[in-house]
């Protein structure tokens, strides 16, 4: 299978750099940059920033780590995915999420009290048809619509990752997804999840491939600065912040040892510290692509 890392740059990267930043991950071959969804801060908005690398690349593929899916209308997003993948066929590559990472960012993706989840479901239901189908008339508890219809499309099928870190996220991923993009799990906990998607996915009478399974990883410069520390200590108490977020290169090179041993294949790897994004580049370039195979 084949192992692949792509670059998350989160903030790090405005409007004013992003050019620079993506001829060079094209230049120097690697393979993925994603966007995180960042509304109130400097970070681009993915589907503009995903547009823009596109426009400006010619194998470099884009993804967002992670878009919110509930609260847009399913058929809009197919709209935007399908224009990209089309002027740029298999280079687009769509991860979806439940609700913001920021609390106060939920606000803006509104969706009934209680129903998220449900509406998640509904959401992706209709994204896959409509990214498929040549009409689609759909009536559900949220959403209707009439003879939908989104061309061209690509001549290979858009896949739609999720992400997700609980038994229900893994039972979604099962039944609707094409693949998984994790997030603050052990390589332990990421076998287990696996087990737990591909159980959901026979139970649908759905296969997922092997090679679409990864995770995104932070990776710094040295010790975990403090705010770091509290930061992913509140998310996960139970665990040493160090086996969540790799202090530095050799931690994370553990790391990528055990969840490839685990059967992830797909790494996002975003910078954490004092180091500029050319440091980071340069570094990224130098310790992960010889992992490529």
């Amino acid at each position: 299978m084949k192992v692949r890392f792509g670059v998350s740059l989160g903030t790090d990267v405005g409007p004013e750099a992003l050019g620079e930043v993506v001829d060079r991950l094209e230049a120097q071959g690697v393979d993925s940059l994603w966007f995180s969804e960042l509304v109130y801060s400097p970070a681009i908005d993915p589907t503009v920033g995903m547009a823009v690398a596109l426009a400006r690349t010619r194998h470099l593929k884009v993804g967002t780590s992670v878009a919110v899916l509930p609260g847009r209308h399913p058929v809009l997003v197919a709209k935007a995915l399908l224009s990209m993948a089309t002027l740029a066929p298999k280079r687009v590559l769509p991860v979806f999420g439940l609700r913001s990472a920021l609390p106060v960012e939920r606000d803006l993706f509104v969706v009934p009290d209680g129903k998220r989840g449900a509406v998640f479901d509904e959401s992706l239901t209709l994204l896959r048809r409509v990214l498929r189908e040549d009409a689609v008339t759909f009536t559900g508890e949220f959403f209707s619509v009439r003879d939908a219809t989104i061309n061209p499309k690509p001549a290979a099928p858009l896949d739609v990752w999720l992400g997700g870190s609980s038994s229900a996220g893994y039972r979604r991923i099962g039944t609707h997804a094409d693949g998984w993009l994790g997030s603050f799990l052990t390589p332990e906990e990421t076998r287990g999840a696996l087990v737990e998607i591909r159980a959901a996915a026979e139970k649908a009478g759905r296969h997922i491939p092997d090679d679409h399974f990864g995770i995104n990883v932070a990776v710094g410069t040295g010790d975990l600065p403090d705010a770091v520390r509290a930061a992913v200590h509140a998310r996960r108490p139970d665990l040493d912040p160090a086996e969540l977020v790799a202090p530095d290169w050799p931690a994370l090179h553990a790391m990528l040892d055990g969840y490839i041993a685990a059967g992830l294949t797909k790494f996002v790897i975003r910078p954490l510290g004092s180091a500029s994004t050319a440091e980071f580049l340069d570094r990224f370039v130098e310790e992960l692509l010889p992992r490529q195979n």
